[in-house]
């Protein structure tokens, strides 16, 4: 295996030894060249293909000697076995969101040190759910679609008083690190936003220029509801039945959350029943049947959970990864760390 042997600029020597452990497929996706280059700027990377498989003879001679794993999607759960073969192991970072996949008790217990780039993550599917917003709104997509099948100019002036994103109310349904990125980038347009999120109070929802509700009544009052609760054993179904009926006639449910946070047999009844429209980045399950309702429902939105970092945006992630194991590798401990305390919150 090559090692480098430059300092990184403005560094203070200290150079970590890493390896990169995930499926293939996202290692070439997130770690191009450019980014591989900036990595090997800052730390002693081991060279060949990314360890998808911490059992194999290579694995464990891989794992003999890092202090940090770069990690992201599809990479093996790091168990008891594949933590007594990496004896210097000392942190994890990881290039994409949720580490529960990966990350196990025994992890915590020799005191790893965990990173995430949810943060760079949230992002991007905030800029989704904005946009997502303001286009149901003006019913952009029922339009789009009424276009391609008439093919003749509507009657603008005859649109509904109830079309448009002027006085809207966007509803935020938990505080998560993209719930937050959404209320940030809700700020320059006239909306009201109300949030519930059980661990945020009023103060605290104040500071963050919303206003902070029950949970009924962040369905009862808004034109939007925006899901952005973790999917944990407290959330499954979280939205019910009782909270969609609970809706106003063509409010709008944008999910890119969890299929599972929401009742999917009640949201298909108010959809296909012309009651609800609904932006769909999730399912449950993750692919619907080809013969579910929701596909050929015209006031619903499916998208095949893109809302998350895609193409260009994967540098995003690269970026704050190497940016990371820099703060690590000079002493300053990670800038985004993933407490083990705070995982039952988590996604």
């Amino acid at each position: 295996m090559v090692r480098t042997t430059a300092a990184a600029p403005g560094s203070t020597g200290r150079r970590p030894r890493v390896a990169i452990a995930m499926e293939a497929a996202a290692a070439a996706a997130v770690l191009d060249p450019a980014a591989l280059a900036a990595l090997r700027d800052i730390c002693d990377l081991a060279e060949g293909p990314a360890l998808d498989d911490l059992t194999t003879e290579r694995a464990r001679d891989v794992l003999a000697d890092i202090e940090i794993l770069v990690t992201g999607w599809g990479c093996p759960p790091l168990s008891t076995a594949a933590l007594d073969a990496a004896p210097r192991l000392r942190a994890v970072v990881h290039t994409a969101g949720s580490v529960r996949g990966h990350i196990t008790d025994a992890c915590w217990e020799r005191g790893i040190e965990v990173s995430s780039a949810a943060a760079a993550n949230a992002l991007p599917v905030a800029e989704y759910t904005v946009a997502m917003i303001l286009l149901s709104g003006k019913r952009v997509l029922e339009s789009a679609r009424w276009l391609r099948a008439e093919r003749r100019r509507p009657d603008l002036l005859a649109t509904p008083r109830d079309v448009g994103n002027y006085g809207r109310t966007v509803g935020i349904l938990s505080a998560s690190a993209i719930g937050r990125r959404v209320i940030e980038l809700l700020r320059p347009y006239e909306f009201e936003v109300l949030l519930h999120d059980p661990y945020v109070g009023a103060e605290d929802a104040a500071a963050l220029g919303v206003r902070s509700v029950s949970l009924g009544e962040l369905f009862t009052r808004s034109d939007v509801v925006s899901v952005h609760t973790p999917l944990l054993p407290a959330t499954r179904g979280l939205v019910s039945r009782e909270l969609l009926g609970a809706m106003r006639p063509d409010a709008v449910l944008v999910n890119t959350a969890r299929g599972a946070v929401v009742d999917q047999e009640a949201l298909t009844e108010a959809a296909t029943q012309g009651r609800l429209r609904a932006v769909l980045d999730v399912t449950d399950p993750e692919v619907l049947p080809p013969d579910h309702p929701l596909w050929t429902c015209d006031n619903v939105t499916i998208t095949p959970h893109l809302a998350g970092s895609l193409g260009n945006e994967w540098g995003r992630l690269a970026g704050l990864a190497a940016a990371e194991i820099a703060r690590w590798a000079s002493g300053a401990g990670f800038a985004h760390p993933v407490r083990r305390e705070r995982l039952a919150h988590l996604a």
